[in-house]
């Protein structure tokens, strides 16, 4: 096993060109020139040992689609898993993804998300491979790529100096239960739309009170 320097994110799916583009740029391009984070996406494809590259098979007892295997995701974990590391299976079935979740999960050295496609994953990868499966909501999506990146990005703004740290702390979701208000910039009118009055005042203390009253839910 090699040594993690960095904070390093693994994304094991059968389309790691979807999660390229995204990860490498803005915020999360800029930490990883700066090397706070590194995020990796594997080619699933890579592990199977049939000369076709299968990584799914029809369901026992019969059913509609194709369920992904448990012995290329196996395979893949083993490959790419380092010291102090988290599996993280993107599931529709699991449970919902939080900022607590995010906090929890920024304290491991490595994070490795396995993304199903498909009619779904073997049961046996969620039970033996992975530590826990996620979700980032009720609905269903075509694979586990969007959830990963989803809370990668949730993850790694918590890393320090991804983010200023002035920002994580007046944010939604925060420990202290702050919500975020409103926000207005430059022009102070815009076709009759007016910033309120308190912002453009200078009283720092009365745009606190303004800002506290009106916290979105």
């Amino acid at each position: 096993m090699a040594k993690l320097k960095k904070k390093q994110f693994d994304v094991i799916t059968i389309f790691p060109e979807v999660v390229l583009p995204y990860v490498q740029a803005s915020i999360l391009g800029r930490a990883q020139k700066a090397k706070l984070i590194e995020i990796r996406a594997h080619q699933l494809r890579d592990f199977a040992t049939d000369k076709h590259h299968k990584v799914d098979d029809t369901p026992y007892g019969g059913g509609p689609g194709m369920v992904m295997k448990v012995e290329v995701f196996e395979r893949a974990v083993q490959a790419v898993k380092g010291v102090k590391a988290r599996v993280v299976l993107t599931s529709a079935s699991g449970k919902i993804f939080t900022q607590t979740d995010a906090k929890r999960l920024a304290k491991y050295d490595q994070l490795i998300f396995l993304c199903g496609r498909y009619e779904g994953v073997d049961q046996r990868v969620e039970d033996h491979v992975a530590d826990e499966a996620l979700s980032i909501g009720d609905y269903v999506l075509t694979g586990g790529e969007l959830p990963a990146m989803v809370m990668i990005d949730a993850i790694a703004r918590l890393i320090p100096g991804v983010i200023e740290k002035e920002s994580l702390v007046r944010e939604s979701h925060s420990d202290e239960g702050y919500r975020e208000h409103p926000q207005y910039t430059k022009p102070p009118v815009y076709k009759k739309w007016k910033v309120p009055e308190v912002l453009l005042s200078g009283d720092h203390k009365k745009i606190e009170e303004w800002r506290k009253a009106h916290q979105k839910e």
